[in-house]
């Protein structure tokens, strides 16, 4: 890990978890100036413990900020109504680029810190200039940088990952032992950090209006096959849950907010030939012509070849090279350049081959 002033106080944000701590104590162990810095978040009293715990044993006064506001303002109330809307939002994405490295990036400000350390697994890159550029992290498995591919360029230029180079959990786990951590045997969480055992629905369901307005779920052929209690209990992709009967195994194609309808159908309709996405977000300058890169189209996908034209309405339409599975949604599109992440933004609808054919000018070739 290298940085240019090492007597520059740095802000580690701790969560309470194991590898936020041990970002903590590499960088005490290489003698920079450390302070904790930490959120409290709606239902986090645990991790506010584990923080606190750290940030005593490692020496390093701890500051807390209350972001329980500005969480249900900028991530929590966009998830419901995302939901609401017929989609299937990333919120974490969101609380990177809003929380974490927004509201939170300038509390360590407050405290006299320019630059935030977290517990993330990803890599910054200077190039010759001393830009700052962010890649995947040294080990794949881990790779976090997929959430963070929305967090700015001027964010970029002020945090630091000493995870970075790390050979995943085992490791981290290792070093927490040999730093004598006090959350060094913690669970790992996997979980959406607002939500309870009951999964979104149970929040959902606090936030509606009114009653569950039931609705139809339809075959893509428009017959009709069975009732919903809420559309928004489905994604698309989705094939449990569905309680249906038919010669094949069906699954959710489209999650029709409007019309209160789900839409199934077989396996091969789940296909796309590209998709366009909105509220792009750049490391550096937007492109301006089109361009071949590499994206993903949600967090456990392979990075897939694609070309991605920037539209007169800031929107990015993207083609893939090959048609991809469940494009969906209220998803984050991630762009990359082989290792290097380019920038980010909301996937708005999937895009057919027909209207791409149609578009060119080509014959419609329709599956079969």
């Amino acid at each position: 890990m290298q940085i240019n002033n090492p007597k520059q106080l740095i802000a580690v944000a701790l969560s309470g978890g194991v590898d936020s701590a041990v970002a903590a104590a590499m960088l005490k162990a290489e003698g920079h100036e450390l302070v904790a810095i930490t959120m409290t978040l709606p239902g986090n009293s645990a991790e506010d413990r584990g923080a606190e715990d750290v940030a005593a044993y490692l020496g390093m006064p701890l500051h807390r900020f209350d972001m329980t506001a500005a969480f249900e303002q900028h991530v929590i109330k966009p998830f419901v109504n995302s939901y609401l809307n017929g989609e299937t939002p990333n919120p974490c994405v969101r609380c990177n680029s809003m929380i974490k490295f927004g509201l939170l990036l300038e509390h360590a400000r407050s405290v006299g810190a320019e630059r935030i350390a977290t517990g993330h697994f990803a890599r910054i890159v200077k190039d010759a200039e001393g830009k700052a550029h962010l890649y995947t992290a040294g080990d794949r498995r881990k790779d976090q940088s997929y959430f963070l591919a929305a967090i700015g360029q001027e964010a970029l230029e002020r945090v630091i990952f000493p995870l970075a180079n790390l050979s995943g959990k085992d490791e981290v786990r290792r070093l927490a032992q040999g730093f004598g951590l006090p959350v060094a045997e913690k669970k790992e969480s996997q979980d959406v950090c607002f939500l309870t055992d009951n999964g979104y629905a149970e929040l959902l369901l606090s936030r509606l209006p009114g009653k569950v307005a039931k609705g139809m779920i339809v075959h893509r052929s428009g017959r009709l096959l069975g009732r919903h209690n809420g559309f928004w209990r489905f994604t698309v992709g989705q094939r449990k849950g569905l309680g249906l009967a038919w010669n094949e195994p069906l699954y959710v194609l489209e999650v029709n907010a409007g019309r209160n309808r789900i839409v199934v159908g077989e396996e091969r309709y789940l296909y796309s030939s590209g998709l366009l996405a909105d509220e792009p977000v750049w490391f550096g300058r937007a492109p301006e012509d089109r361009f071949n890169a590499l994206c993903k189209i949600r967090y456990r996908h392979a990075p897939v070849s694609c070309s991605i034209k920037p539209e007169s309405d800031g929107a990015l339409k993207v083609v893939f090279d090959e048609a991809q599975r469940a494009v969906t949604p209220g998803q984050t599109l991630v762009v990359y350049e082989g290792d290097e992440v380019l920038g980010a933004a909301r996937i708005k609808e999937a895009i057919s081959a027909e209207e791409i054919a149609a578009e060119k000018g080509e014959p419609e070739y329709r599956l079969l």
